[in-house]
């Protein structure tokens, strides 16, 4: 399954409240303008570990909504907030099949291992309708491993292309940019890709 799986729920749950303080007020404006270019209105979304809820609030205010997460406190952070549509899963343990106009993933895959990570572009993939938008980041490098007490897979815009295969999406745009919290120096890629419409045979 997800190597780390335990490692970074445990580190979220304990770090929970300054998780939620030091991402809540992040400002997520260029993201959101790159994603919603692609969305038509009330589009149909899945916030893939959504965390802090942040962005689950700012979508909800002109789309449909949905999230997943495995952490119990972002879970309740999430409805006490009174977003709805809210379930405590896993991507790898997703079934949704052609639910969604688009998927937000937003520094949540990098948690998966290597070798589950084509397996959760699949996931998500099922979960879109045909022509569907997804959005994706990752710290950008090479890296794989433990990192301050949670698991992670560093990308680049090539390496990326190795994960999709059999997945019938492609890579519409992406974007580097540097980390938008105060204090930090990493850099992030940011991919737009799109579900491929299937063709009848």
């Amino acid at each position: 399954m997800i190597v780390g799986y335990n490692m970074n729920k445990e580190y979220y749950t304990k770090h929970l409240d300054d998780f939620i303080n030091d991402t809540t007020t992040t400002d997520m404006s260029t993201i959101y303008k790159l994603f919603e270019k692609y969305l038509t209105k009330q589009a149909k979304i899945l916030d893939i570990g959504f965390g802090s809820a942040r962005d689950m609030l700012y979508f909800n205010q002109n789309y449909d909504v949905y999230g997943i997460d495995i952490v119990d406190g972002f879970i309740e952070n999430a409805k006490s907030k009174n977003l709805k549509n809210i379930t405590k899963l896993s991507v790898l343990d997703m079934n949704y099949y052609k639910e969604f106009n688009a998927i937000w993933a937003c520094a949540s895959l990098l948690h998966i291992n290597e070798k589950d990570l084509n397996e959760a572009f699949k996931k998500c993939s099922n979960a879109l309708l045909p022509n569907g938008i997804m959005y994706c980041s990752f710290k950008y490098g090479n890296f794989q491993g433990e990192r301050n007490g949670r698991y992670y897979i560093d990308l680049t815009e090539e390496s990326i292309k190795n994960y999709l295969s059999d997945t019938n999406m492609k890579i519409l745009e992406y974007m580097i940019t540097s980390d938008a919290r105060p204090n930090r120096s990493d850099k992030w890629l940011n991919v737009i890709l799109k579900k491929i419409e299937e063709k009848n045979n």
